[in-house]
């Protein structure tokens, strides 16, 4: 698995706002993640949500969101706009749900689908929801406290941003 992109959010745009406006909380490029067993990523939107929460982070892969964009036909997309935190490239994410999982030293646990939702066809656009279906990103569970870094290796571009 090669990382290419973090983001965080200090707040949510669309969790929770079923029935009303989105929010505009930006999500934030950074370098490096601080993960906290059992609690999430210091400083976004979804740390110390609750107990064994199932995705205390997030992950989507590059081969999806270029697909999705040539497909879809978008303009000047961004990755931040999927609201996921780590931009993945080579794994197959759906591969990894009830697998225990390690990036530089941090354990993860891949519970599930991070399941696209209405909010993607505002996000991009109409359309959106329904090409993700399946290949929504993976949601996961810290189990060991660490800092996941993008490497030089990440600095290479290899999709659509």
């Amino acid at each position: 698995m090669h990382l290419r992109r973090f983001f965080i959010s200090p707040g949510h745009n669309y969790f929770g706002h079923h029935g009303k406006p989105a929010g505009t909380h930006p999500a934030t490029e950074v370098d490096t993640l601080a993960c906290v067993a059992g609690k999430g990523i210091r400083g976004d939107r979804f740390f110390e949500h609750k107990k064994n929460y199932a995705g205390q982070i997030t992950f989507f892969a590059a081969e999806v969101f270029a697909e999705l964009c040539e497909h879809l036909t978008l303009g000047d997309p961004s990755p931040a706009d999927l609201r996921r935190n780590v931009i993945t490239a080579g794994v197959d994410l759906n591969t990894l749900i009830g697998e225990e999982f390690e990036i530089q030293g941090v354990r993860f646990f891949g519970t599930r689908e991070c399941s696209p939702c209405y909010w993607m066809d505002q996000a991009y656009v109409p359309g959106t929801e329904s090409f993700l279906k399946g290949r929504g990103g993976l949601r996961a569970q810290i189990l060991t406290s660490g800092t996941l870094a993008l490497t030089m290796e990440a600095m290479t571009p290899d999709f659509t941003d």
